[in-house]
């Protein structure tokens, strides 16, 4: 044993959000820590041989790494000579990775002839023997480790199941969207955020590029999703700020107008952690996010979004010293090579005559110029459309559609039905666990058969559950599909209107042109099925 050895003692505190009792906003520090404090500060003043040099204090800091700014402090301190003595309540306030616990307690700390004590495990590296350094020690980082993964897992199922609910789980609501006041996992409408979304899904309809839709609300004055949720007093931060103040980018844009959730549709679980070691995040396919829709009120039509999204996947960049693309950008190919078409004015004794070529024949690289002017195409296009549109004409063609797509009575009283009896048999299960405790307690059923039974009805109880969810959204899907046939007519109605043509109505109905020789048009509609339908085919 050293004698005569003044120890320049450091405190290690440490208490994990998931340990913690820090939701009260009005706390300075959680009750755990103060007890730790009370209890390391005692023992360090009734021992002679310890004088405190520092309390080093992660209050909200998981055990699961040391990445944790306190502890770098303490070590930093060690490093420098300052400190030879850690003292910590127990073992898993010092950490519950076992590997990274296990090399500082008998590699880094003994390295730097730092004594090492644990108060409640009666750890104490200075008289500890081999045996209690070797085997106890490394078996309790073990059990904390191991503790840590529990939690972790446990958490982990817990927000499964919360997302595939279509409950919102996410620390902030995304730009247009607030937590509603009564139920945190759930989006309601920001009124002012919402209209701005609009605006920038509007614009890029209309033609705009992303940096343009980015610059016009920079000008405006318009504030960012980071300043504006500061702006409310939301302590965000983000990996994607560029500058002191954010402003709106061409990236910003796209992430609003490539994020399906403001068709209402609730999409998670986009990333994950490699585990409950390592802080990197990865990026997860599509295929595996959890979308579950009308969740909260939708900022934009399906339909427009899905027009977006055609729109993003083309190059519909405005020309030089103009706001917006041209009419066909986004929409208007090369029948044969399928490349985008380009514009082209020509000038001539005063007049100028604007046409479209095929972008492959424009680089040389093969192809023909399948050259149309754009007035012939917009009367052609315009007078297709309406010829589309004369289908509606036929009001009893377009009432026998309706009555196809509309959500007939019968349909909701059989799945009403099916509800009452998963209420009824989810009600008897909930009696039959309720009778299976008092039969316990009085003593007719072992402890292992209460065990036993109450684990089988717990799973149907919850079974029951699950289905019952799933007839609900069964019923909220038939009413979205009829509500939303009918807005889809509506606005093909609107076209019987059109007498000039513009972006908005092209895009309200058109998918895709392709141009081929000898001026040969070819149109993709939208709404192809409704036509279909209308048509009685």
């Amino acid at each position: 044993m050293q004698k005569n050895v003044c120890y320049h003692t450091a405190i290690y505190l440490r208490l994990s959000r998931e340990d913690g009792d820090m939701n009260c906003g009005a706390k300075r520090e959680s009750d755990s820590i103060s007890s730790q404090r009370a209890l390391a500060c005692s023992f360090v003043r009734e021992q002679p041989d310890m004088e405190l040099f520092d309390l080093y204090i992660d209050d909200g800091y998981s055990g699961a790494n040391f990445d944790r700014p306190d502890f770098k402090r303490m070590i930093e301190d060690i490093k420098n000579g300052k400190v030879n003595c850690v003292v910590v309540k127990d073992l898993s306030r010092f950490g519950r990775d076992y590997i990274e616990a296990g090399r500082f307690i008998q590699k880094t700390f003994p390295a730097f002839s730092v004594r090492f004590i644990a108060i409640t495990d009666h750890y104490d590296s200075l008289t500890a023997d081999k045996n209690t350094t070797s085997f106890v020690i490394p078996v309790k980082n073990f059990v904390n480790d191991f503790y840590c993964q529990d939690i972790s897992e446990k958490v982990k199922s817990h927000q499964k199941i919360k997302r595939e609910q279509g409950k919102f789980i996410g620390a902030f609501a995304v730009y247009g969207y607030q937590k509603d006041r009564e139920d945190k996992n759930k989006l309601v409408i920001d009124t002012y955020a919402a209209e701005i979304v609009k605006k920038i899904f509007a614009w890029k309809l209309d033609g705009m590029s992303n940096l343009a839709i980015a610059n016009k609300l920079n000008e405006n004055g318009i504030f960012s999703p980071l300043e504006y949720k500061k702006s409310h007093g939301e302590h965000y931060a983000t990996g994607f700020q560029a500058g002191i103040v954010s402003k709106w980018s061409a990236v910003a844009i796209k992430r609003i107008l490539t994020n399906e959730i403001y068709t209402g549709t609730m999409v998670q679980g986009k990333r994950e952690k490699v585990n409950y070691k390592v802080k990197k995040i990865l990026e997860k396919p599509e295929s595996e996010w959890c979308k579950v829709e009308g969740t909260h009120e939708a900022i934009v039509s399906k339909v427009d979004y899905q027009k977006v999204q055609r729109l993003l996947e083309v190059d519909t960049r405005a020309e030089k010293g103009k706001e917006k693309a041209h009419m066909f950008s986004g929409i208007l190919f090369c029948g044969d090579c399928k490349e985008p078409m380009v514009r082209r004015m020509n000038r001539y004794k005063g007049t100028e005559k604007i046409s479209y070529i095929c972008s492959t024949r424009n680089r040389s690289e093969g192809c023909s110029r399948h050259r149309i002017l754009e007035a012939d195409l917009k009367r052609v296009i315009l007078q297709i459309i309406r010829l589309q549109a004369a289908l509606l004409i036929d009001e009893n063609r377009q009432m026998q559609y309706l009555r196809t797509r509309e959500m007939h009575l019968e349909d909701v009283v059989g799945f009403e039905q099916e509800m009452i009896r998963l209420r009824g048999e989810q009600e008897n299960y909930q009696k039959l666990r309720a009778g299976l405790y008092e039969d316990w307690k009085a003593g007719v059923i072992t402890q292992a058969d209460f065990q036993k039974f109450s684990a089988i009805y717990e799973k149907q109880y919850l079974e029951t559950g699950w289905a019952i969810a799933k007839q609900e959204e069964l019923v909220k899907k038939l009413f979205y599909k009829g509500v939303h046939s009918n807005v889809r007519l509506e606005r093909l109605k609107e076209t019987m209107q059109i007498t000039t043509l513009d972006r908005e109505a092209l895009l309200a109905f058109v998918e895709r042109i392709e141009v081929y020789e000898e001026k040969r048009i070819v149109i993709q509609f939208g709404y192809q099925e409704e036509i279909r339908r209308m048509a009685g085919s």
